[in-house]
């Protein structure tokens, strides 16, 4: 599936925070001025030291052979797998904090991050932001400070697109901003504490949604995505695999045109040789290839391709189990 150079790099900052869940590449064009560095990438963490799920409240820079670098430090939050970094160096990541790690308080929110890692704004909307899980940036306007993304919501089963506006002033929902998509199985669960749609992937070519629905153990597929004005439902299931498919988490889309998913085995639990895979597919439904995070099941969750620090094709995904991340650098023309 990938070439095998790679890096590891520990997720844990010296706060302790463990269970890391998003992760990002830090894209081109971020102000020289800003902490970040295009081809940095920065992991979120859902558990605190305690490991109790859902409070965990820091973002890291990774560093090889070290301990990370904290971005961001908050208090009383549990960040999701929801981490996208603006090219304005502003991070935004999902926030769905428990009380205790098992009792969630609803709604979560979207936290907005500036380019030094401090707090901004705390975006909150009880439709909108209803457990914030996943999230995909679509549309940054370089001239206009507003940006459109894509978020799914495990606690009402929904995918909104929300326009945010970043004024001096502050940061707002626009009232453009609408739920597309809905009807996602949604449901507490022991061992994951809550499932739901999960991972986006955008096809801007086509205007296409691809949605990984942990609970149904499927990828769905919305068409017209930036056009909707209503909620059109799930959309069309277009990968739906027993075989390879075990609880579909993280979604993106790679330079091939494939896609790629992790499996967080919560859903239809794999075989011993298989926990906690990563699974290519075509966007059409057809199986190409698996690699393997963790023998432990449940190791596998955020992932996402993006450019490294000279311009190299890499993709990283994160292992919950060892709390490291991996860095692979993709080889020129290697296909898959």
């Amino acid at each position: 599936m990938l070439p095998p150079s790679s890096t590891v790099a520990s997720t844990v900052p010296t706060r302790g925070d463990v269970n890391p869940y998003g992760i990002a590449f830090v894209p081109s064009g971020v102000p020289s001025w800003s902490t970040l560095k295009p081809g940095d990438v920065l992991v979120s963490n859902f558990n605190a030291a305690s490991n109790k799920q859902g409070t965990g409240t820091t973002i890291v820079k990774l560093v090889t052979d070290s301990k990370p670098v904290t971005f961001f430090q908050g208090q009383n939050l549990g960040l999701t797998t929801a981490l996208a970094v603006l090219k304005s160096g502003f991070v935004l990541v999902g926030n769905l904090p428990t009380t205790n790690g098992s009792a969630i308080r609803p709604p979560g929110s979207l936290l907005v991050i500036n380019p030094q890692g401090g707090l901004v704004s705390e975006l909150t909307d009880a439709t909108l932001l209803d457990g914030p899980w996943d999230m995909t940036v679509i549309n940054e306007q370089a001239q206009a400070p507003q940006v459109t993304a894509f978020v799914s919501n495990v606690l009402s089963g929904t995918v909104a697109r929300i326009d945010i506006n970043l004024g001096e002033s502050g940061t707002t929902l626009a009232t453009s901003s609408v739920i597309i998509a809905s009807g996602y199985t949604h449901l507490p669960n022991t061992a994951a504490l809550v499932v739901g749609p999960t991972g986006l992937a955008y096809d801007g070519t086509n205007d296409f949604l691809y949605v990984a629905s942990t609970g149904d153990n499927a990828v769905f597929r919305i068409m017209g995505a930036m056009k909707l004005k209503k909620d059109n439902g799930p959309g069309t299931p277009i990968y739906k695999d027993t075989t390879h498919l075990h609880g579909p988490l993280a979604l993106a889309l790679a330079p091939n045109g494939d896609l790629v998913t992790a499996n967080g085995d919560a859903i239809n639990p794999p075989d011993a040789q298989h926990a906690s895979e990563i699974v290519e597919f075509t966007p059409g439904g057809q199986f190409v290839a698996q690699m393997q995070v963790d023998p432990t099941a449940g190791a596998a969750f955020g992932l996402a391709f993006g450019l490294g620090s000279s311009g190299q094709s890499q993709f990283a995904a994160v292992n919950d189990n060892t709390n490291t991340a991996t860095v692979w650098t993709l080889g020129p023309g290697s296909g898959n």
